[in-house]
């Protein structure tokens, strides 16, 4: 039985219980959501990871991609990767891998992570395809479907499955002028093998049997953005809409069949745009969980798309996206580092907060963080700090010379001191003035 299985039939499931609790939300309505596909929860027994909820009236949450390339394959490092981004508080970490022995990765992985975990098996099929067969459009039909159901059996939680690449979207793409075609890799795979084969993209073609393997180890599939914008010009452009009605239709159909599935979302979009988009998707998926990469607001900052995908993913949190895929600071450039991974996993959670905040979600940790602000207590704000390590870095490394309690960008000069200290001398004159005032009527009434 499935997540949403269970959930139709009125039943709660552990995890149901687990998501509640973590977001102090009554069982039931976490139950109702999942049994209509606005909640998943991406749960492979064969993993069994902490429980995570992603959807409507959630927490922002928030996904780490790590994994090797055909350019630099180290699994030590890798793994060493999955551990920095849990302990910066990623709620899922995804596989990417695309050079070296992919399964022992991924089950070395698998054994290193306990939050959900998420893979794109198109990547596995094409890379064997190329080693047997010398090229990636020599993908069969059955490399792709045992792709997908070797990452199930292996324990995967959610998988990416590019199903919106379809013929007649690869044809309505080709009539269309984008400025940059195509940047999902997945995407690409899948466009390349179908005009090559001139055949429907298997995935598509025969979504029922991918079904039938996605239910059996309740993997949640996340329908693929092939055609995200990976240029602010081609923002909300015809070719995106056009896999996205797609996928609304399957979304229905993975809902009738007992199989959670969310939806993937751009990419490069300015600003005024990111709000349009979520309505559309919200509305065609019937509220389908979003997981959005960014959205990377601006195009020319290579080195800050940290920076760029926390301001896009704060925006698209506060308007409805459920999920924040993270953009570390060498995206675009290289593959990152260990602390590449940590900043993207920072910035992202920013933003998700941020988004959190404006809906109204753990507004009380900013109270206390303030209120302990205005008591000094150092202790207090690097324990509801997002990055402690840094904080606390950042205090040591240039400590006050005189006044130990405020911060050397003040010292003695401490706004929160000096107004505490004059404000207290007020209430001592207030209190004598009322104590004269007193003592004044205790006379005159004798």
């Amino acid at each position: 039985m499935t997540q949403i299985s269970e959930a139709k039939q009125g039943k709660i499931t552990k995890q149901m219980k687990d998501v509640a609790k973590n977001e102090n939300i009554d069982v039931e309505i976490i139950r109702r959501r999942v049994a209509s596909g606005k909640i998943v929860i991406p749960f492979n027994s064969i993993h069994s990871p902490k429980s995570l909820g992603i959807g409507k009236g959630l927490r922002v949450k928030v996904n780490a991609n790590i994994g090797t390339s055909r350019e630099h394959c180290d699994i030590k490092e890798e793994v060493e990767k999955a551990k920095v981004s849990m302990d910066a508080g990623a709620h899922a970490v995804m596989d990417l891998s695309t050079g070296g022995d992919l399964d022992k990765i991924r089950t070395s992985l698998l054994k290193t992570v306990d939050v959900s975990f998420g893979t794109v098996p198109i990547y596995q099929a094409g890379i064997e395809a190329i080693e047997k067969r010398g090229s990636i459009v020599d993908m069969t039909e059955d490399d792709m479907f045992h792709s997908v159901e070797n990452h199930a059996r292996q324990g995967v939680d959610f998988a990416v499955v590019h199903v919106g690449i379809t013929k007649e979207s690869v044809r309505r793409l080709q009539r269309q002028k984008r400025l940059i075609p195509m940047v999902s890799r997945g995407g690409a795979f899948h466009m390349a093998w179908i005009l090559h084969n001139e055949q429907e993209n298997p995935l598509y073609k025969n979504f029922d049997y991918l079904l039938e393997i996605a239910k059996e180890y309740d993997l949640t599939l996340s329908l693929g953005d092939g055609m995200r914008s990976g240029a602010v010009y081609d923002s909300n452009d015809r070719a995106k809409f056009q896999e996205l009605l797609i996928i609304g239709e399957l979304v229905e159909k993975a809902r009738e069949k007992g199989v959670q599935t969310m939806v993937e979302g751009p990419g490069h979009m300015p600003l005024n745009d990111i709000q349009s988009n979520i309505e559309v998707m919200k509305k065609v998926t019937r509220e389908a969980p979003y997981f959005v990469l960014g959205p990377l607001v601006t195009d020319i900052a290579p080195g800050y798309d940290h920076f760029v995908g926390g301001i896009g993913g704060a925006l698209a949190g506060f308007c409805g996206a459920d999920f924040l895929c993270y953009v570390t600071p060498a995206e675009h450039l290289s593959l990152p580092d260990k602390n590449d991974v940590r900043e993207g996993v920072i910035a992202t959670r920013i933003a998700a907060h941020a988004a959190d905040l404006a809906r109204g979600i753990d507004r009380d940790v900013d109270f206390n963080f303030s209120k302990a602000r205005e008591d000094l207590n150092w202790d207090e704000m690097f324990a509801l700090c997002i990055d402690p390590k840094k904080a606390k870095e950042y205090r040591e490394k240039r400590l006050p010379l005189e006044d130990t309690n405020a911060c050397s960008m003040c010292g003695k000069l401490c706004a929160i001191e000096m107004v505490k200290k004059y404000l207290k001398e007020e209430v001592k004159t207030l209190k004598k003035l009322l104590s004269y005032i007193n003592n004044f009527f205790d006379y005159t009434l004798i």
